[in-house]
């Protein structure tokens, strides 16, 4: 006597001409799959979408090319200043001035060239300090100088490529202007600008590959600075904190195991609700004809 393997199959088929289709069973069928359609397509849009993580701790982030210092990238324009007075000047509490850094230094004539757009990269110290757009380094300084200006990037560290949250460059499209201030500023053309900087390390890290950046808020004044040329002043102070970012994305079991239990618990539910249905009607079918007993 062999032994027959279909003995252990627990998903026994019925002859179709002993199955009795419904209209109910048709409805629920139909409801059926498109709620499971719905929830898989959610599911499936939350297993492509990366989560971002975030941490707090103190750190120091460093890198072998960065080590205690932090790249700056600034970018902006001044239509009322020409280039040849342009310089950035360079101070922290380190011992550190460098007036008229010019290396990584490029000047583009604006309105005929009466105005300038100013890009330069360099380092920081990882302490207080301040580097200002100023007119100090030039060999003529303007009679009239006017520091109205729009900034375009102000940014720390390097780029990170991936959306996070954070404000990396909230001084992007920022302006300022002499416009609209009282007559002493207008005449004199000496008002300055500061910007005060908190400056928070933020590290990006996705496996083996890692990204240090810096974001910052700010706040700002104008003063008159009697005795004193203008300038566009960055004040900043680094914060001990540091954030971190993580992305996180759904395991593929995980999103399995949420396939099944969707299509088997809308399966489950749909077959109870026909069964409730079915009941129903029959018992409705004999309770007409007078045959509940």
């Amino acid at each position: 006597m062999t032994f027959d393997l279909r003995r252990l199959d627990i998903y026994r088929k019925v002859p179709k001409d002993l199955t009795q289709p419904t209209l109910a069973g048709a409805i629920i069928s139909i409801a059926c799959v498109v709620v499971i359609f719905v929830l898989f397509c959610s599911e499936l849009a939350g297993f492509l979408r990366v989560e971002i993580i975030s941490q707090v701790y103190v750190d120091n982030p460093t890198t072998a090319e960065t080590t205690d210092r932090i790249p700056v990238s600034i970018d902006i324009e001044l239509p009322n200043l020409k280039c040849e007075y342009l310089g950035v000047d360079i101070q922290d509490d380190l011992g550190r001035h460098e007036v008229g850094f010019v290396d990584n230094t490029e000047k583009t004539p604006l309105n005929s060239g009466n105005g300038c757009r100013f890009h330069s990269t360099f380092q920081i110290n990882k302490v207080p300090g301040n580097f200002h757009i100023s007119t100090h380094s030039a060999a003529r300084q303007p009679s009239n100088p006017d520091f109205s200006h729009k900034i375009r990037q102000v940014r720390f560290g390097d780029r990170i490529l991936v959306d996070t949250p954070g404000t990396f460059n909230p001084l992007e499209n920022v302006g300022r202007s002499i416009d609209g201030e009282d007559d002493e500023h207008k005449l004199m053309g000496l008002s300055s600008h500061d910007y005060i900087m908190k400056i928070v390390p933020t590290i990006y890290e996705a496996g083996s590959k890692r990204t240090i950046s810096y974001q910052y808020t700010y706040a700002y004044r104008s003063f008159l600075g009697r005795g004193s040329s203008p300038a566009i002043w960055f004040r900043y102070d680094v914060s001990p904190l540091t954030v971190k970012y993580t992305p996180k994305t759904t395991n593929p079991y995980h999103f399995t195991t949420l396939l099944c239990a969707i299509i088997g618990g809308v399966f489950t539910i749909a077959s109870m609700i026909d069964g409730i249905l079915f009941s129903m009607t029959e018992f409705y079918k004999k309770f007409e004809l007078n045959k509940l007993s």
